[in-house]
């Protein structure tokens, strides 16, 4: 008899069984960045009315910012 689990193994996903604080999460969204992105059409009887493209980037200004190189002076 074969038993399959259909919990996430800890290899496959890390934090799957790790609790993560909304504080945390926003850190590491802000120090790296993310893009959202989307689409929305409105259509009425298969004819395309409105489309709009949403794309939004959410990072912390350090995180776009070069790094200042050694003996650079700004």
């Amino acid at each position: 008899m074969v038993t399959t689990s259909l919990a996430p193994n800890s290899a496959d996903d890390p934090l799957a069984y790790r609790p993560v604080a909304l504080v945390d999460l926003l850190d590491r969204v802000l120090a790296t960045g993310v893009v959202i992105s989307g689409d929305i059409t409105l259509a009425i009887a298969d004819i395309d009315l409105v489309r709009i493209s949403l794309r939004a980037l959410v990072a912390s200004v350090g995180a776009l910012t070069p790094p200042e190189l050694p003996g650079e002076v700004g």
